[in-house]
Order: structure tokens, then C-alpha cells, then sequence
């Protein structure tokens, strides 16, 4: 091969590189459809973003459909947004929404709302089109004491203002269970609720919920109210049992006390008797000492005996004249 033909294919080589290397580094493709839709994005602002590691398609195509929807929008302002972590594509769509929708947002507004965590496009669609929150199942019981189960459905609208710093639905949600529940805690019976369940809506939106929240509460709606348990009944019987329970723990204790004053009374009666006898055992000697000492005379003695026969003659006729009780008698 000639020396000036591999020069010139050198040559060629190097500027199909070069153009190769240029071309993938600076977007002339996406250059050319940013004039063709009227967007000014010069062609180092493009390489500026290669060299800021920017992805140019990220800021320049949303920034063709902003200026497309007629939004005054910087490619800075899209471009700073990129470099914060924001979602640019989705901030301008939520702009274009809003101003079909005749809402009052503006680029900061929408960037902090993307910023802070929330989807600003949801967001703008809700205040269109509002969204139903439903709760779930609430428990609560009447004054009668009977238990009530209630589900509620909450329509709620975006607040745009309270986006960022605003409470979510999880606190509407538990709002609006508290004021469920304290509306039937506080009628007088279950009824009451089953012929108005509208009045729990009206209780509920009075309490001014949405305060404090991104949302803001259009209507309460009851989808439905269970009857459940009767708590009432329920604690009286416990309460029953547990007295009934009191009651015998008592009544076994007296009967312990019983049993062990019986054991003492008998160990008692077993104690006198067993001095008796000793007793008893001593007269004999006390009479015997009294004849020898003639302290006590013979006929002392059998007057003695006497007594004592007659005595125990008269106890045997009263044990035989005891009336018997007649066995039908009761």
C-alpha cells in the first residue's frame, strides 16, 4: 500500500473518531429538537450539563413541554431542581395540570412539594378529581352498653398550601376514628345511631379534622354500622362472677375458722374431761381420808349414795318421758 493511501485512511480513522467521541458527548440530536420546538439551549449549555453530570434529556425534554403548555420556566431553574434530587419530568407535568386546571402553583411551590417527599403530580390531580379515604372497621359502645361497629368513607381533597409540613391520610384516618368513636360513646342508646347514622358525619365534620393536614375533608359518608356485642351485659356478669367469687373465698374462710374454733372447743372439752376424771379418781381417796380422819360419818356416806341413786333415777325417767319428734313433722 502506497504511503499516501494509509496516511489518508489514518486520517479518515481519526476524524470518524474524534466526530464519534464528539457526538456521544454532546447531544446534537437533542440539541436540534430543543430549536426545532423553540427552546433556546445552546449547544455549551448541553456540554455544561455533560460536564455538571447532568442527564440532558432529563432538563431539556420536560423543558420542550413546558414551553410547548406556555410556562415560564428557566432551564436553570429545571436544571438547579436536577441537581437536588428532584424529579423534574413530574414537576413539569404537575405545572401543565395545575394550569389546565385553572390552580394557582407556582415552579418554587411544585419544586418544594417534589423536594419534600410528596407526589406533586398526585397531589394536583386530587385537587381536580378528590379521593376517597375509607377507614377502617371502628368499635365503639354506646351508654346502653351496646357495641357498635361503624365504617366510614372520607372524601378529601388536596390542600396545595399544606403539602409541605401538612399531616397525611393516616392522621385523617385516625381522626375521623376518634370522632366516630366519640360520637357513639356519647348517645344514650345504640339506636339512636342505627335511625341517624348521618349524625356522626355531622359530629365529626364539626370538629374541624382536616386542620393541620394536606387535605382537606369535603364529606363523611357512613357505608356501614354493625350491631356487635353487648358490653354491658357482658361486664355485669363478669362482675357477677367475680363477686360470687369474692363471696365464696369469704364464705371458705369462715368455714376454715369454723372448722379450727370446732378443734379447739373439742381439744378443750377433751382437756376438761380428762381434769374431771382426775377429779373424779380423787373423791375416792378425799372420802376414804375423810372416815379415817371422821371428818365424814357413815351415814353421811349413805345419805350420799342415796342422793346420787335418786338422782340418777330421775334423770332416766326424764330421757324416757322426752316426747319423740314425729318423723313427717318438718
Amino acid at each position: 500500500m502506497p504511503p499516501e493511501v494509509f496516511t489518508t485512511l489514518v486520517i479518515i480513522a481519526g476524524i470518524i473518531i474524534v466526530l464519534s467521541v464528539f457526538f456521544s458527548f454532546v447531544p446534537i440530536g437533542l440539541w436540534i429538537s430543543a430549536a426545532a420546538a423553540g427552546v433556546k439551549v445552546g449547544i455549551f449549555n448541553l456540554i455544561g450539563m455533560r460536564l455538571r453530570r447532568v442527564v440532558p434529556s432529563r432538563v431539556v425534554n420536560p423543558m420542550i413541554k413546558a414551553t410547548k403548555a406556555g410556562l415560564d420556566i428557566s432551564i436553570n431553574k429545571l436544571e438547579a431542581h436536577f441537581l437536588a434530587g428532584g424529579n423534574v419530568d413530574k414537576v413539569v407535568d404537575a405545572l401543565i395540570a395545575a394550569q389546565r386546571a385553572e390552580i394557582d402553583l407556582g415552579f418554587e411551590r411544585a419544586a418544594a412539594i417534589d423536594l419534600a417527599g410528596r407526589n406533586v403530580l398526585e397531589a394536583v390531580q386530587m385537587s381536580v378529581n378528590p379521593k376517597v379515604i375509607e377507614t377502617p372497621l371502628v368499635a365503639a359502645i354506646a351508654k346502653d352498653g351496646i357495641e357498635l361497629k361503624a365504617k366510614a368513607r372520607v372524601t378529601v381533597r388536596a390542600n396545595i398550601d399544606r403539602l409541605v409540613g401538612g399531616a397525611g391520610e393516616q392522621t385523617i384516618i385516625a381522626r375521623v376514628g376518634e370522632g366516630i368513636v366519640t360520637t357513639i360513646g356519647s348517645s344514650s342508646s345504640h339506636k339512636d345511631v342505627l335511625e341517624n347514622p348521618d349524625l356522626i358525619s355531622r359530629t365529626v365534620l364539626e370538629k374541624g379534622l382536616d386542620s393541620g393536614t394536606a387535605f382537606e375533608i369535603l364529606s363523611i359518608d357512613i357505608a356501614d354500622v354493625d350491631v356487635g356485642r353487648n358490653i354491658g351485659a357482658q361486664l355485669q356478669t363478669d362482675q357477677a362472677e367475680a363477686d360470687k367469687r369474692i363471696a365464696q373465698a369469704k364464705a371458705e374462710e369462715r368455714r376454715a375458722m369454723a372448722v379450727a374454733r370446732e378443734q379447739e372447743m373439742k381439744a378443750a372439752v377433751i382437756e376438761m374431761r380428762s381434769k374431771v376424771v382426775e377429779a373424779e379418781a380423787e373423791i375416792p381417796k378425799a372420802m376414804s381420808q375423810a372416815l379415817r380422819e371422821g371428818k365424814l360419818g357413815v351415814m353421811d356416806y349413805y345419805n350420799m349414795q342415796n342422793i346420787i341413786s335418786d338422782t340418777q333415777m330421775r334423770s332416766s325417767i326424764a330421757e324416757t318421758e322426752k316426747p319423740v319428734q314425729n318423723p313427717n313433722e318438718s
